[in-house]
């Protein structure tokens, strides 16, 4: 049975005993977790990755049958999990787990999934899909934070730990925890706070770096290089940053070649594209045409090979890379 996100505050969690909750978004299965079962709870909580079940089936089955020490109940965590758990998730349908919980989490499963199916389908298994949080939704978990710890933020700095988490919540909580640390000894928090605080912060050139470069800004690029001492592990985050921004050019060029327009793609994208992103994410896209963003993304893949063989030398490699090859 399928049970939505939005619909959770409804479900009774004692109608079922096994929860399939799958998707990228680590933290709203976290939330889901804690919000649904680990309220207020004291008993046992057990917790796998999918590999350490399925080596050891017969350790597994047991714990799962034992009695808790803190009582009859127990929570049984599975992480990672694929479809090579359909089998034994099926053969648990006999047995009696009334006073166990078990939670399954998945990074992804596609409609053809046989694990997703089962949950889906069986009236006494619940399955929960869980996407990338939208712009509100990152305001809601802002505003919830700030209601509970009494605190207040502009709406500027809003706007800028909204932008540079880049739709994870996990993020978002972290940076807040921060500034609710500051707020201690500092009534009134301004932008600079944050950027001297925040660790996204820190990465932000890497962000800034990442766009300008896909717009071809070779001077802003330039400035960027040599105004931060990056080391081979940032040299590593710029190229993956580069990376995974050619994706999601090569999603949207992908559906515009489909005859669907640039801003109606750029509006509806999942995970969204912030506001401030927007135009260039556009210069970006006249730009990159889906045949120079694949050649791309095997130069990037080439790069970061290079960087881990070389990494004395990751810096000259990154440079030389950002600045001559693909620049032209």
């Amino acid at each position: 049975m399928i049970i939505k996100n939005f619909e959770i505050d409804k479900f009774n969690n004692s109608n079922s005993n096994l929860h399939l909750i799958y998707g990228v978004n680590e933290g709203i299965k976290q939330d889901l977790i804690n919000n649904i079962y680990l309220k207020n709870y004291e008993g046992d909580i057990l917790k796998y990755d999918e590999h350490e079940v399925l080596n050891n089936i017969d350790e597994f089955i047991s714990n799962l049958l034992t009695k808790s020490l803190f009582g009859d109940k127990k929570i049984i965590i599975i992480s990672r999990a694929t479809d090579k758990l359909y089998t034994l998730i099926n053969d648990l349908l006999d047995r009696e787990i009334i006073e166990t919980k078990i939670i399954i989490k998945s990074s992804s499963l596609e409609k053809k999934s046989k694990l997703r199916n089962l949950f889906e389908k069986e009236h006494q298994l619940v399955c929960t899909p869980v996407y990338e949080d939208d712009v509100r939704a990152l305001n809601l978990v802002i505003q919830n934070f700030l209601k509970v710890n009494k605190l207040s933020l502009s709406q500027e700095i809003k706007n800028i730990l909204i932008e540079r988490s880049k739709g994870d919540r996990i993020n978002l909580k972290n940076e807040l925890s921060k500034l609710k640390n500051l707020s201690l000894s500092k009534s009134k928090l301004n932008i600079d706070d944050v950027n001297k605080l925040s660790n996204l912060a820190e990465n932000y050139s890497v962000f800034e770096l990442s766009d300008n470069y896909l717009a071809k800004n070779s001077k802003k690029v330039s400035n960027i290089l040599n105004e931060n001492n990056y080391s081979s592990e940032d040299c590593i985050l710029i190229i993956r940053t580069i990376l995974n921004k050619c994706k999601r050019l090569l999603k949207i060029r992908n559906e515009i070649d489909n005859n669907i327009s640039i801003d109606q793609v750029i509006s509806s994208f999942k995970p969204p594209i912030f506001w401030k992103e927007k135009d260039i994410v556009k210069k970006q896209l006249k730009i990159w045409n889906k045949e120079s963003l694949l050649n791309l993304i095997k130069e990037l893949n080439k790069v970061e090979l290079l960087i881990k063989k070389n990494v004395s030398s990751s810096k000259e490699l990154i440079f030389d890379f950002l600045t001559n090859k693909c620049l032209d």
